[in-house]
């Protein structure tokens, strides 16, 4: 039998990156969800794949996030949450806040016809023990909010040189010592929640989601496939099983995305995107069993899982 995988979507929408990355024109909440959901699905259903798309409820109360929700559903992929207001700071919040946000989410989730979430990624790859705390009382299986990789400072960097407010920039995206997190699920100690971190490259320890290959694509498509390649090598030589991580901006072109010029990626043109993803789905596959988090936590949590002390990663 193949070892697992899984794949999951954040379906963070474009006011949420412009916000963000502080453009005043996110207060008119634009969107390109009608775009990119029927694009994403025809792709998960040509490579036959059920995923889990982590929705954001403030999307989910709007026609289109509603419509996107339903569309989700109906084709067999878990709805899980990404928080009501996608504010990637969420490691600041006081825990009652932190309650409000996951609640107000699950409400519009749930009020779009997707069952009762029991998955959590934070914006940002945020987490604390307060947050912990907050799911395991919900009643929620796991968290999928950990990025275990040295590059944030990198990335932090960059987005506050190129943003046009840094409010909340001073901690996005974790520091240097995320590198130290495992790489493969494991469960926080006393709560029981298990953690399925977005899954880096073994080793050495960079990011293999998409944007990350539309960036290296951009410079070489052959570099670009030879990187993904090499992780998936690693993963089955260091029995890590990957937990690969999508967004929006992987099938969408620039001008679908206005605005977002600054976003890795975001000058490869649209069709060599949805075929580079199809590829690598397709070489996923090749050489794992491709589920979605809720399913990848169900199968490794059968195994027994190592135990963790809940510390802040934000």
């Amino acid at each position: 039998m193949k070892p697992v995988a899984s794949v999951s979507l954040d379906l963070d929408n474009l006011w949420a990156y412009l916000r963000t990355h502080g453009d005043p024109g996110w207060e008119h909440l634009p969107s390109f969800l009608p775009s990119a959901v029927p694009r994403l699905l025809d792709v998960f259903g040509e490579q036959g794949l059920t995923t889990t798309v982590f929705v954001v409820g403030a999307d989910a109360e709007r026609d289109d996030g509603a419509a996107a929700v339903a569309a989700i559903t109906a084709a067999g992929h878990e709805v899980a949450n990404h928080s009501f207001w996608h504010r990637p700071w969420l490691h600041r919040y006081p825990e009652a806040e932190l309650e409000a946000e996951v609640a107000r989410a699950e409400e519009a989730i749930t009020a779009a016809g997707a069952p009762r979430p029991t998955g959590f990624r934070g914006p940002g790859y945020s987490v604390t023990p307060g947050l912990l705390d907050v799911l395991t009382r919900r009643g929620y299986r796991y968290d999928a909010s950990v990025l275990p990789t040295w590059i944030g400072p990198l990335a932090r960097a960059y987005h506050n040189r190129t943003a046009g407010s840094t409010d909340g920039g001073a901690d996005l995206f974790g520091g240097f010592g995320r590198v130290r997190g495992p790489n493969d699920a494991y469960r926080w100690r006393d709560n029981g929640l298990v953690e399925l971190p977005v899954t880096t490259m073994p080793l050495l320890r960079v990011p293999i989601h998409g944007a990350y290959l539309l960036q290296l694509h951009q410079l070489s498509p052959r570099l670009a496939r030879g990187y993904f390649r090499t992780a998936l090598r690693l993963c089955r030589a260091r029995a890590v099983s990957p937990s690969v991580l999508l967004h929006p901006t992987d099938v969408l072109t620039a001008a679908e995305a206005p605005g977002m010029e600054f976003f890795p990626g975001m000058a490869v043109p649209g069709r060599e995107k949805v075929a580079l993803l199809g590829w690598v789905l397709s070489s996923l596959r090749e050489h794992f069993d491709v589920v979605g988090t809720g399913e990848h936590v169900t199968r490794v949590a059968a195994t027994g899982l190592r135990e963790r002390d809940p510390v802040t990663c934000g």
